[in-house]
């Protein structure tokens, strides 16, 4: 199983559409994390809903995050992402968290868009 956490400096970016990378996390069968990639997201959209396809491609089935819009929440469940929302902190102990069943999502949902018109529905 693999899992995606959008990151900036080895923490948890506050928000999914202005990340510099996701940091996608391999699980081993006893959920153990064997592998850690950086995939840096293309410019563009701070939605980020181009990359959805690209996580999905990976295999990615989970998504931590600090928060993000309706709209890229919709586009990774559509994928098949379960989206977590409201991680803060490294993105270890976030992914630790998450293992344990100890991490618990929020259901705000970012609203604003930080400076970039055009994304749409974010």
């Amino acid at each position: 199983m693999k899992i995606a956490i959008p990151s900036r400096q080895g923490l948890v970016d506050e928000h999914f559409g202005h990340c510099e990378a996701f940091t996608i996390l391999t699980l081993d069968e006893t959920r153990q994390i064997v592998k850690e990639e950086f995939l840096t997201p293309p410019p563009g959209c701070g939605c980020k809903s181009n990359i959805v396809p690209v996580l999905a491609d990976l295999g990615v089935k989970v998504l931590l995050a600090g928060n993000m819009g309706q709209g890229a929440v919709n586009k990774l469940e559509e994928s098949g992402i379960a989206v977590f929302r409201g991680a803060s902190g490294t993105v270890r102990t976030v992914a630790e968290q998450w293992i344990a069943g100890t991490l618990t999502t929020n259901n705000e949902i970012c609203a604003a868009h930080h400076g970039h018109e055009g994304c749409g529905n974010h």
